[in-house]
């Protein structure tokens, strides 16, 4: 069944977001990985099974205190087996693929429990209790790799840490359609590992070049020997990397030019980390010709005495403000002086940057608060000066 009817049910949420490894079907509940100890006194894990009453799409109270398990008998620390619970033993087919070997019994004190989450709970109390006593790390909260289906999220397993945090609401604002990284190098390549990591439709990576060794130094993974032999292109390389968390990442492994740049007009957002000339002042006149929001990254660094010091800038374009941007991003050629260009290895400042554009977009976003609105933002690397160029000036 569905992750999403999970979270319709308050009492089933609550069971996955603190780690328990739940299964629901139709007609049952089962939650895998209970500790337990056998006769042997040795720690054993289980599952343990209990019937669903449903109220539509969502849980209702538990009908019966009755409940299964899959495993050995649960046992006291004295190896006892725990008779005052376990009501008959012996394999049963609750369903097709579904084989419990013990019924319990443990009815509460007030003769129903209010739902799923204290009955589960209660019984963890009893089962895995034991086992906790003889090693603290025998816990049913084990946080599984939950996986989903594409219909249901852009992840292939579960995003719990919102969920957890209570930040679901907030996580929201960033449900996007499409948004475009042109250019997935250093910068641009950092954006793309935490743009990746929200819930956005689609991520569009825009790269005409092939994955190289300096590259496997100025970006998030490890590319191996054989990988980087192959020279694949960067959008595709970081295409097939991304796939593997997430639906939704699609490679077009070329340059912008006049003859594609139409492609950025379907977007709903986009990150410029490109070098300067003229590809790029076109880039900009036409997205903002078509209203399309962006956010442009540089870094100009320059090695003095043999270190290296110099300056990051994150501008914002938005549809409210587009006055200040010809004048404050740099659209000419790459200026030779400039190091960066002579791909030395920055990734500290390559995820800095990043990291600077996407808190910006999650500001436009009101993902996070914003009180200054700034257009601009730049940090010196040699004052560790971070600077705002606010929205009038």
């Amino acid at each position: 069944m569905s992750k999403q009817r999970i979270d319709r049910s308050p009492d089933l949420k609550r069971l996955r977001d603190e780690g328990y490894d739940v299964e629901v079907r139709e007609r049952y509940l089962l939650v895998r990985s209970f500790p337990y100890l056998n006769s042997k006194k040795e720690i054993h894990y289980g599952t343990f099974v209990c019937a669903l009453d449903w109220a539509g799409d969502v849980t209702a109270t538990p009908q019966t205190h009755a409940a299964f398990f899959t495993g050995e008998a649960p046992c006291h620390e004295n190896g006892r087996p725990m008779s005052e619970i376990i009501t008959g033993s012996g394999r049963q087919q609750l369903e097709p693929g579904l084989v419990v070997d013990h019924s319990f019994s443990a009815k509460p004190v007030e003769g129903k429990y209010p739902n799923f989450y204290e009955k589960v709970k209660r019984h963890a109390e009893i089962i895995c209790g034991p086992a906790k006593a003889v090693d603290s790390n025998a816990t049913p909260e084990v946080f599984p790799v939950i996986e989903t289906a594409g219909t249901e999220s852009v992840f292939k397993y579960a995003d719990t840490a919102s969920s957890r945090a209570g930040i679901a609401v907030a996580t929201a604002k960033l449900e996007l359609g499409r948004i475009g990284i042109v250019g997935v190098g250093g910068s641009g390549s950092y954006i793309l590992d935490l743009i990746a990591k929200t819930p956005v439709k689609e991520i569009h990576l825009f790269d005409g070049d092939v994955m190289l060794n300096h590259n496997a130094f100025r970006s998030p993974g490890a590319p191996s020997v054989e990988e980087l032999r192959e020279k694949p292109p960067k959008a595709e390389y970081f295409q097939k990397l991304y796939s593997k968390m997430r639906y939704g990442i699609v490679a077009h492994p070329g340059y912008v030019t006049e003859a594609n740049v139409s492609e950025l007009k379907q977007l709903d957002f986009v990150f410029l980390s490109m070098d300067g000339g003229p590809a790029k002042q076109f880039i900009i006149q036409k997205l903002q010709e078509w209203d399309v929001p962006f956010i442009d990254v540089g870094m100009g660094l320059e090695l003095v005495k043999d270190a290296i010091g110099g300056i990051l800038t994150v501008t914002a374009s938005t549809k409210e403000k587009t006055d200040h941007v010809l004048a404050r991003i740099p659209v000419v050629a790459g200026d030779k002086n400039n190091d960066y260009s002579r791909n030395i290895q920055v990734a500290d400042l390559n995820a800095l940057n990043a990291a600077m554009a996407v808190i910006k977009w999650k500001k436009l976003l009101e993902f996070y608060m914003d009180f200054q609105h700034e257009c601009q933002s730049t940090y010196g690397v040699e004052v560790q000066l971070l600077t705002r160029v606010e929205p009038g000036a």
